[in-house]
């Protein structure tokens, strides 16, 4: 569908044509521009685009620690697998030694994992600080500290995502394609409900008793032979690696989110009613949105879990030998309960094993 303006547009397009292109082309640039859909281009299927299942929203949600209000505007491929956010790490879940306490145990937060499945390498260890929250400000110095240097890129490739989108709706709704502008509502509304549900089940919720305080020291053990020490405050090593990152759906919260899944199916299923040249535009934004959303995803060197921000402060540095390693951080931890719990080194002969808690 096309409104007047859409219809005044093209009728100037003849004269420009065939004033400035050779005779034969311009007559078929007429053609098929005073048509309402572009001649030998079908985008009939453009709307499957929208299921592709792409992690890359999924992947978003985890680095952020939660969703944004912001989300609701950015459409990219993977709106219905957002839920699913949290087997970003791939269902592992490594084993941990508390260097400072001499417990073992593993970290169940999925997007703390995969974080350190990210800036960990084979062979290497890899140290990540745990910053404490700082005290929220106004929304102007929220602002500001998004186009910090270490975030500006992330930041504008996001919010150019999201500009992208406001003026895709602006287009259609100059056209008057309601079919494209339909389409581009049942994403929204599908992006809403996500939203929503995973502001409802990131929750802080229990990480164990609190030790105000006191500094801890963790070193994962990762697949592929990756190490990771983790250092900060020990409520924050809490927060960031035991307990639950997302709950579990509540029976309400998978009614909607099937309801937001079958709107993205639908979205697709309508698509084929639009005009070509939304058709093209949808196809355009959502294409546009993700390579924009996995750049920015690229970008982003830090993890945001409950108002704590992991980041890299050293490494990798090279081991030749896992033992190599181990004994360093034994001399330095000044303990080895912990190492001989996640079997990094034998107890001495003569020595108990202990009791290993995981």
């Amino acid at each position: 569908m096309r409104g007047p303006q859409f219809d005044t547009l093209l009728n100037c397009v003849p004269s420009f044509v065939s004033s400035n292109l050779p005779s034969n082309v311009a007559a078929k640039l007429e053609m098929s521009l005073s048509k309402s859909s572009i001649s030998g281009l079908s985008l009939d299927a453009a709307g499957l685009i929208a299921l592709a299942d792409l992690t890359t929203i999924a992947e978003r949600t985890a680095l952020r620690g939660n969703a944004s209000w912001l989300d609701v505007l950015f459409l990219a491929p993977g709106i219905h697998r957002q839920q699913l956010a949290a087997e970003v790490n791939k269902g592992e879940h490594p084993v941990c030694g508390a260097m400072h306490s001499g417990y073992v145990f593993r970290v169940e937060n999925q997007a703390t994992v995969a974080f350190l499945q990210r800036v960990s390498t084979t062979g290497h260890l890899t140290v990540v600080q745990v910053d404490s929250p700082v005290e929220e400000g106004r929304i102007w110095q929220k602002l500001r500290s998004w186009f910090a240097p270490k975030y500006f890129a992330p930041s504008v490739l996001y919010l150019t995502g999201f500009t992208f989108t406001l003026i895709s709706i602006a287009l259609i709704g100059a056209i008057r394609d309601f079919w494209a502008l339909g389409v581009l509502c049942m994403l929204i509304g599908a992006r809403l409900i996500n939203t929503v549900v995973i502001k409802r089940r990131a929750q802080l919720t229990w990480k164990g008793a609190p030790e105000p305080g006191v500094m801890g020291d963790l070193f994962v053990l990762l697949s592929q032979d990756r190490w990771v020490r983790i250092q900060g405050t020990v409520d924050d090593l809490k927060a960031v690696t035991a307990g639950q990152w997302l709950r579990d759906e509540q029976t309400i919260e998978s009614f909607f989110t099937a309801l937001a899944t079958l709107l993205v199916y639908l979205s697709a299923a309508l698509a084929p009613n639009t005009s070509t040249v939304g058709s093209l535009i949808i196809a355009v934004l959502i294409l546009t949105s993700v390579a924009l959303l996995g750049l920015a995803n690229s970008l982003t060197r830090d993890l945001i879990m409950f108002g704590r921000t992991l980041r890299v402060s050293e490494g990798p540095k090279a081991y030749a030998r896992r033992l190599d390693l181990a004994k360093e951080l034994v001399e330095q931890s000044g303990r080895d309960d912990w190492a001989i719990g996640i079997g990094m080194i034998l107890p001495k002969s003569g020595e108990a094993a202990g009791k290993v808690s995981v």
